[in-house]
């Protein structure tokens, strides 16, 4: 399934100093899965850090934010 990123997502990612391949590994290969209100909050421990990454999920993956837990 294709990812996309929103304008916000790209922000943090950069803001946050993060490699998108962390992120596209937490979608595809998450420690921890929590669905609320039609998003997905997907967590995965990564170098002795936790990542969560929120999403939608229509045809695509639109992410919405990322950030350290």
């Amino acid at each position: 399934m294709r990812i996309k990123y929103t304008f916000h997502a790209k922000l943090m990612i950069k803001e946050r100093k993060m490699e998108k391949v962390w992120i596209d590994e937490t979608i595809k290969s998450p420690d921890i899965v929590k669905k609320e209100e039609g998003k997905y909050y997907v967590r995965k421990k990564l170098n002795g850090f936790i990542i969560e990454v929120v999403y939608t999920k229509e045809r695509y993956i639109n992410v919405l934010t990322v950030y350290w837990i």
